[in-house]
């Protein structure tokens, strides 16, 4: 389905429940699948993870014969799964996925978890999914990794390391990237009573087999998701005003630097209380480019440059390698359809370059690459010319209610 968008401005103020971090859902299910005395309010409804959600349905009973998983897309869903069937004693799963999932690397993950005596086979291309995993208990307790390589990999060891029988040890080589998202998952450990330590370049989770007494934890809202609203409020006049819930000051998601960079696109961000957040525009110097370094949160770069270009400025991000090997090559994809629309874009293996540009070709298809984040992050742009947004359904894998929440604040929707 194709979907032209048009909006000339935004009704305000608005008010805009968002469903729970991916991020955070994601790990949570896969500890409570470990501990299933926990609770969990206000999680996602994204399509990534319901993915999880059925895998690790009904995974506590041994069964002989081989089970196939289908992830899809749902790249987190991959590496936390891995992990989690390498320690299920007596299941033997295979995980499979879409032909883009197929060409995105495992081969890191799976070394480690080897190292650590799990038994993980490839059953077509050495190195990528799909993959065949033999549960068996992990008797090792050491490991390293590359420290550059997806947050995504080092997590899914991570959340799997209190039902390691002495725990892990986790040495990181070189620079680390992604700190938030480690961050985040130990904190998450740390909230169910699991002992962690990061210092330097070491992490250790110790062993916990004790059983939780009952614990409910509340999500906090997807700030990646929030993303797509704070670019509406940056492209709309000075006063619009949209709230959106539920949020909090101490975030653990590093996506939540949103905050600080959208200050230069004259948005100001306001705590309230009971968790949500008001976003408002106000009084914007229109500056010819913006230069920053989104190494901890590059979820967010095509949101930014989307951004840039409808205000006409330039920008240069950096810090976004782990781009190559999302959904679609992030970066290439933004440099193609921002030049479709009269832009000038450059990219390198992680950065991306965008000249300033005042004039924005109307009536352009949008290709989404099966990738939920093409499709909001160039939405926003329908409140500067009509836009056409390709294979619109693609939302659904981080945010379903999207379409019918724009629809809510002013944007007209019609399919193409």
């Amino acid at each position: 389905m194709n979907l032209l968008l048009k909006s000339s401005s935004i009704q305000h103020p608005a008010s805009i429940k968002i469903t729970g971090s991916k991020s955070e859902t994601n790990r949570l299910l896969l500890l409570q699948a470990l501990y299933p005395n926990l609770v969990l309010e206000n999680t996602s409804n994204s399509d990534d993870s319901e993915v999880m959600q059925k895998a690790l349905t009904n995974t506590h009973h041994p069964s002989p014969i081989t089970k196939t998983i289908d992830v899809h897309h749902a790249g987190t869903a991959m590496r936390f799964l891995t992990a989690f069937f390498a320690i299920q004693e007596g299941k033997e799963v295979v995980l499979t996925g879409s032909t883009r999932m197929k060409e995105r690397p495992i081969k890191i993950l799976v070394d480690a978890l080897n190292q650590l005596g799990a038994e993980i086979s490839y059953e077509e291309n050495e190195g990528f999914p799909p993959i065949k995993i033999k549960g068996k208990k992990l008797t090792q307790s050491k490991v390293s990794l590359p420290a550059d390589v997806s947050s995504q990999y080092i997590s899914a060891l991570l959340l799997i390391a209190p039902k390691l029988e002495n725990g892990l040890e986790l040495t990181l080589e070189g620079e680390i990237t992604s700190i938030p998202y480690i961050k985040m998952t130990l904190a998450l450990l740390n909230e169910i009573g699991v002992k962690t330590s990061f210092e330097n370049n070491l992490i250790v989770v110790k062993s916990s087999e004790v059983e939780m007494v009952f614990k409910s934890i509340t999500v906090e809202s997807d700030w990646s998701s929030a993303s797509y609203w704070f670019s509406i409020v940056a492209l709309s006049e000075i006063g619009t005003q949209i709230t959106l819930s539920s949020y909090k000051e101490d975030s653990l998601q590093g996506d939540s630097a949103l905050v600080n960079i959208y200050q230069d696109f004259g948005v100001e961000t306001t705590f309230n209380t009971h968790n949500s957040i008001t976003i408002s525009k106000v009084n914007f110097k229109n500056q010819k480019s913006l230069i920053v370094n989104l190494q901890s949160s590059p979820d967010i770069a095509q949101t930014i440059a989307v951004t840039c270009f409808g205000l006409g400025m330039g920008c240069d991000l950096s810090g976004l390698h782990t781009l190559k090997i999302k959904e679609t090559d992030r970066l290439e994809a933004l440099k193609t359809e921002l030049t479709k629309l009269g832009a000038t874009v450059s990219v390198t293996n992680d950065s991306l370059h965008l000249k300033s540009s005042t004039k924005i070709k109307e009536n352009i298809l949008i290709s989404t690459y099966q990738d939920h984040r093409m499709a909001m992050a160039f939405a926003p742009l329908a409140l500067k010319i009509p836009i056409i947004i390709e294979d619109a359904e693609v939302v659904s894998k981080s945010y379903p209610s999207f379409w019918e929440d724009l629809e809510k604040v002013g944007f007209r929707l019609n399919q193409k």
